[in-house]
């Protein structure tokens, strides 16, 4: 993460979410520190920005920068036309086109920063990792103090994290790597011989934060956020639907589905039915989970079938070239499996009470697909 621009290139789920936890919330300030720390979580400003409608247009152009990837200048051009349209005046960097760079910047560089980290912090808790790396960010005029913590490793519940996990000031592009052990640490970068040197928790006077950490950056983005990311299980339903779908999807790209599978317990969110389809069956919810007992089966049954296998269960539901309501309370779909000519993706999703749950996935050819009698005469009838 050299570049935080590259932050905003690849935006990934929990970052999405981290930064819409801060649209319920627009705050009116004169100056950048009226609120601080874990208050950024569930808030969002912009220093000197104290109307409403001109705080929901510069929340929507930052949403749009982080859930689609865009460019710093495409920002710039978004913040142009909202500060014309908005009439606001004698904000900080106005007048130069230097001044408006930096601005732009600042605001850009700085939600992608710590959306990231309260993204990426989410993921870390997630994944259940016993130890945390600090990586320098590669910046071409690197601050010491965070040079001297690359490699760093400790353990994931070390106090250092409480204050030190980055962004540690304005512009910086310093990450975190988890790590399951030491070994696996030192293959992301970690170097066990580095120890946390002693007096590092100590505040420095000038910006009553620990020495090497900027003037209010002494705390965990997000990490009164992370336990609202992760409830976000229990509120797919009711988010829209691409943020719904992009969370259920990497969930599953990441080794926690994976665990959960091989030993399955309770339920596992795997796709999003549309309205449509949700209706077709009866359910007011739209999410399908993967129950435990399904998921034994499925073992059982496709032990072939991998996490990507899974993945492409919403693909077959979004984009099914077939799709039939084989009872009151089911529906099948059935799409090609990209790249992999005459093979198909067979999935079943039924209503059980007021919830969908997902009862079979599976891999089929054509062929098979057609022998298949049952699922021959079903498919007959589908769109």
């Amino acid at each position: 993460m050299a570049d935080v621009v590259a932050t905003f290139r690849r935006p990934f789920a929990e970052q999405v979410a981290a930064y819409r936890l801060r649209l319920g919330e627009l705050v009116p300030t004169t100056a950048w520190d009226d609120i601080r720390h874990n208050a950024h979580d569930r808030a969002f400003m912009v220093a000197g920005a104290t109307k409403a409608d001109l705080l929901a247009d510069l929340a929507q152009a930052v949403d749009k920068s982080i859930a689609e990837g865009r460019s710093l200048e495409e920002f710039r051009r978004d913040f142009r036309s909202i500060v014309e349209k908005n009439g606001w005046y004698n904000w900080t960097g106005e007048g130069t086109k230097a001044g408006e760079a930096w601005r732009t910047r600042v605001i850009y560089r700085t939600n992608a920063a710590t959306t990231y980290s309260a993204g990426r912090l989410a993921q870390l808790r997630e994944g259940g990792f016993k130890y945390y790396v600090y990586r320098h960010g590669g910046s071409a005029h690197p601050r010491l103090h965070h040079l001297a913590w690359d490699g760093l490793i400790l353990p994931a519940d070390h106090p250092f994290w409480d204050t030190h996990f980055p962004p540690n000031g304005w512009g910086c592009s310093c990450y975190v790597i988890g790590a399951r052990s030491i070994e696996g640490a030192k293959r992301v970068g970690g170097d066990p011989s580095l120890e946390l040197q002693p007096g590092w928790e100590q505040l420095d006077p000038k910006t009553s934060a620990p020495k090497g950490i900027g003037k209010g950056w002494d705390y965990s983005p997000g990490s009164s956020a992370t336990d609202t990311i992760l409830s976000l299980r229990d509120k797919l339903d009711t988010l829209p639907e691409r943020p719904s779908i992009d969370l259920i999807q990497n969930w599953i790209a990441q080794g926690s589905f994976w665990d959960w599978f091989q030993s399955p317990n309770g339920i596992w969110p795997l796709l999003r039915l549309t309205p449509e389809d949700a209706k077709a069956i009866g359910s007011p919810r739209l999410v399908a989970d993967l129950t435990a007992e399904t998921a034994q089966k499925q073992l059982r049954a496709y032990p072939d079938l991998t996490a990507a296998d899974y993945a492409l269960a919403q693909q077959a539901v979004g984009r099914a070239a077939l799709r039939a309501q084989d009872s009151p309370r089911s529906l099948i779909f059935v799409q090609d499996i990209p790249g992999e000519s005459g093979t198909v993706l067979v999935v079943k999703a039924a209503r059980r009470g007021e919830g969908i749950v997902v009862t079979d996935v599976r891999r089929m050819s054509r062929a098979e697909a057609n022998r298949d009698q049952a699922l021959a005469g079903l498919l007959g009838k589908g769109e």
